[in-house]
C-alpha cells in the first residue's frame, strides 16, 4: 500500500487555480487544518503510531483464529453490510483514478506541481495501459498478433492444490518476477492482484463473445475497440449500481443523482481534489482485515489444508512464497477463491471491517517504506494531510453545509489539540463511525466521493453516462450486474461441493 515518495525538496507555493492540473482542491481557499510545524507533526504521530489509538490491538499470531475468533480483534469490528473483497475492489478503482509516485511526506507541495499519472477517469487504464500498440508485453501475440487479448499465465503446481482440481491463473510476469500490469500497484498483494487478473480475464471472455457476434468483417482493431467499451461500461456501471450504493449509502447517492454536483466542478478536463484523495477516498484503508481465507486448498470445511494468512507479515521470510498475502510472488497456493470475498449466496464470504477510526494492526507495520519514512499507514496518511495542506474536516464541513461532528464525538483527540481542528481523514472516518454506524460513509466523506466518482464519469465522453444513458449490461442477469457476475463470467470462481 506504498504510494511513493520523493526526495526532500523545497516547499511548493499553494495555488488557488485548482480546475488547472490533473490534481487540485475543491476548497482552494480553505487554510490548511494546522502549521507544519514540530509540534504537529508529533501530535499527528501520536495518534497515528503502533500501538496508538487507531491501532486495533489484533493478536497476529494465528491467522486462522484471528478470523474465526471475534475475541482475537475485539476493537476492530466487522462490517454486516459489505464483504471483504469491496476493500480490494475500491483499491482497484483508486489505482485507475490516480497514480503519483512522486510527492513527499517531508515537504508541503500545491497539489497542482503534482502530476497525476493516471487519467483522472474510470477508463481502466490501470488494466489497458497504452492498448496493444503502446503497450504491448499486456497481449498475446499467440493470438491475433497480440492485437485483441490479454495475456495471463497458468501457475505451476496450481491444479494439485485447488479444491476442483483445475488450474489456476496469474499475471504474466517477466524472468525477474515482476508482473506486466498496467499499474505495477495492482500487484501489491495478492487480492488485488487476482482482482487485476479477473478483469484482464473477463476481457478476454468479452472479446470472445465479440468476436462471434460481429464475425470476420470487423477489423482486429474494431473487435478490440468494441470489446474495451463494452468492458469499460460493465465496469461503470457496477461502480454506480453497486460500489457506491454500499460505500456511500443509497441516500448519498440519490441526492446526488438527482439534485447534482454542488462542489466538485472543473473549467476544462476533470481533476482529482486533495480533499478525496489524501482523506475521503482512504476510508479503505480502515476496512481492511488483518488476515484473509486466500483460498480453500483441497477442502471447503478442513482449515489445515485452507491458505490463511496475514496481509501482510514482516517476519514472513520465505523469499519466493511467503507465508503472507503480499504480491510480487507466484507460488502453487497463491491464488485467490472469491467465494471469500464477494457474496455468492453460499454464506461462505467474510466482512470486511467497519469504516471508523481503528486500522487492523498489520496496517501499522508495512513493507517496503523508504528508510526514515513511517511505517504506520496511519501516520503516513496523517502526514500526507499535513504537507497537502488539507483542511480540516470541521472547515470542510462547514463549507459544504453539512452537520459537524459534536465536540464530544472528538474527545479523545482533546489531549492531542486536534479535536477542534481535525484532520479530514480522521474526520470522515470519524464521521462514518458516529453517523453511519461504520456501514458506510458519513455526510462529508460520502458526498465527496460520490461527487468526485459519479464527477469523472459524467465528465468522461465515452463513458455509457455520456454515450448512451439508457444503456443496460448484456452481462448478468436481467439489467443488473455485480462484481460477482464479473467474476463468474471471468470464469475465475472454483466450483465448491
Amino acid at each position: 500500500m506504498s504510494h511513493g515518495d520523493a526526495d526532500n525538496g523545497q516547499v511548493t507555493p499553494r495555488s488557488t487555480f485548482y480546475d488547472q492540473g490533473r490534481f487540485g482542491r475543491l476548497f482552494p481557499t480553505l487554510p490548511p487544518f494546522a502549521a507544519d510545524t514540530p509540534s504537529i507533526r508529533a501530535a499527528l504521530a501520536e495518534l497515528g503510531a503502533p500501538g496508538g489509538p487507531m491501532d486495533a490491538g489484533d493478536d497476529l499470531s494465528d491467522p486462522v483464529t484471528l478470523i474465526t475468533d471475534p475475541a482475537k480483534s475485539a476493537h476492530n469490528p466487522n462490517n454486516p453490510t459489505m464483504t471483504a473483497g469491496f476493500t480490494f475492489l475500491g483499491q482497484f478503482l483508486d489505482h485507475d483514478m490516480t497514480f503519483d509516485p512522486t510527492s513527499s511526506l517531508a515537504r508541503r507541495q500545491d497539489p497542482e506541481s503534482i502530476r497525476n499519472f493516471r487519467i483522472p477517469a474510470l477508463d481502466l487504464d490501470s488494466l489497458y495501459g497504452g492498448g496493444p500498440g503502446a503497450s504491448p508485453h499486456l497481449y498475446d501475440r499467440s493470438l491475433d498478433g497480440g492485437r485483441t487479448t490479454f495475456l495471463t499465465e497458468e501457475i505451476p503446481g496450481s491444479s494439485a492444490v485447488s479444491i476442483d482440481g483445475s488450474s489456476r491463473h496469474d499475471l504474466a510476469r517477466n524472468s525477474q518476477g515482476i508482473a506486466l500490469a498496467g499499474d505495477p500497484r495492482n500487484d501489491e498483494n495478492l487480492i488485488i492482484s487476482q482482482l487485476h487478473l479477473a478483469f484482464l480475464r473477463f476481457h478476454n471472455t468479452v472479446l470472445a463473445d465479440v468476436k462471434a457476434a460481429l464475425g470476420s468483417a470487423f477489423t482486429d482493431d474494431e473487435i478490440f475497440a468494441e470489446a474495451q467499451r463494452t468492458v469499460r461500461w460493465h465496469y461503470q456501471w457496477l461502480i454506480l449500481h453497486e460500489f457506491l450504493p454500499k460505500t456511500v449509502g443509497q441516500a448519498t447517492l440519490d441526492d446526488v443523482l438527482t439534485n447534482g454536483l454542488k462542489h466538485y466542478k472543473w473549467r476544462n478536463d476533470p481533476y482529482i481534489p486533495v480533499e478525496f484523495s489524501v482523506a475521503a477516498y482512504r476510508f479503505g484503508h480502515s476496512q481492511v482485515r488483518p488476515s484473509y481465507r486466500a483460498n480453500f486448498g483441497t477442502s471447503a470445511t478442513d482449515a489445515s489444508l485452507q491458505f490463511f494468512a496475514l496481509i501482510f507479515d514482516p517476519a514472513a521470510a520465505d523469499p519466493n512464497d511467503p507465508a503472507d498475502l503480499r504480491g510480487g510472488r507466484r507460488a502453487a497456493r497463491r491464488f485467490i477463491d472469491w467465494q471469500t470475498f464477494f457474496d455468492f449466496g453460499d454464506s461462505r464470504a467474510r466482512p470486511n471491517k467497519k469504516i471508523d477510526t481503528t486500522l487492523s494492526t498489520v496496517l501499522f507495520n508495512l513493507l517496503g517504506q523508504s528508510p526514515g519514512t513511517p511505517t504506520s499507514l496511519a501516520a503516513r496518511n496523517l502526514l500526507r494531510g499535513l504537507t497537502m495542506e488539507v483542511p480540516s474536516g470541521q472547515r470542510v464541513a462547514q463549507a459544504m453545509q453539512l452537520p459537524e461532528l459534536a465536540p464530544s464525538d472528538l474527545a479523545d483527540l482533546q489531549h492531542l489539540h486536534l479535536h477542534q481542528r481535525t484532520p479530514l481523514w480522521f474526520y470522515i472516518l470519524r464521521e462514518a463511525a458516529v453517523t453511519a454506524n461504520g456501514e458506510h460513509l458519513g455526510p462529508v466523506g460520502g458526498r465527496i466521493v460520490t461527487e468526485v466518482i459519479l464527477g469523472l464519469i459524467q465528465g468522461d465522453s465515452q463513458s455509457y453516462l455520456r454515450q448512451d444513458p439508457d444503456w443496460t449490461p448484456t452481462y448478468g442477469s436481467g439489467d443488473a450486474f455485480t462484481i460477482v457476475d464479473l467474476l463468474e463470467a471471468a470464469d475465475v470462481v472454483p466450483t465448491i461441493s
